[in-house]
């Protein structure tokens, strides 16, 4: 191997690792001053000319990238994955236990409004579908999972939705609603209990 050749592979390697395009003094700058980066920028052109990449010169800065004729094989969706709100978490929670439910169902049980924004996010996911209309007046609208919450969550159907002890179990309760819970639980027991004259 001659030090031309080790010279090409010195600049080839220095364009390859690059987090970004540089300039021939900033490949010089990692190569050495005694290599011949224009030189040896040259003889790569050429040699990937034609190749799935090629070594291309942008406002006097060096790099690699595909080849444009081959965009169109690279180019792939990607899911990206988002975090839930609290809201949106907690309103999936009510209609995956309470579904069908309307939306005034769903905020008697949460305590405050939700903004549409919420089933938009959910129906988007795919894990909330609309389900008709209650027949009650005003007909309101009526939502439910889907297959593919089911799916996401592996479910086999609503009835494998963990029930309370398995919430607390886990430590997925929050502290405060299961001390609300508990507390709850006394005062039925002392309701029961008292006698009536």
């Amino acid at each position: 191997m001659t030090a031309m050749d080790d010279h090409l592979r010195a600049v080839e390697a220095a364009l390859f690792a690059a987090e970004e395009p540089m300039s021939a003094d900033e490949i010089r700058d990692h190569v050495g001053a005694h290599v011949d980066v224009r030189g040896a920028l040259t003889i790569l052109v050429d040699h990937y000319a034609g190749r799935g990449v090629e070594l291309v010169e942008r406002g006097k800065r060096w790099h690699f990238q595909t080849a444009p004729d081959l965009a169109h094989i690279l180019r792939r969706e990607r899911d990206e994955s988002r975090k839930l709100s609290r809201a949106a978490v907690e309103t999936l929670a009510i209609i995956a236990y309470h579904e069908p439910v309307s939306r005034a169902e769903i905020e008697a049980i949460r305590g405050v409004q939700i903004s549409k924004g919420t089933l938009d996010v959910l129906m988007e996911a795919g894990w909330v579908r609309p389900a008709g209309r209650r027949e009650v007046p005003g007909r309101p609208l009526i939502y439910a999972t889907t297959g593919a919450f089911l799916t996401h969550f592996g479910l086999a159907s609503r009835r494998d939705l963990p029930g309370i002890d398995d919430l607390k179990a886990a430590g997925l309760l929050d502290p405060i609603d299961a001390a609300l819970m508990q507390v709850g639980g006394e005062q039925l027991e002392l309701e029961s209990g008292v006698d009536e004259d």
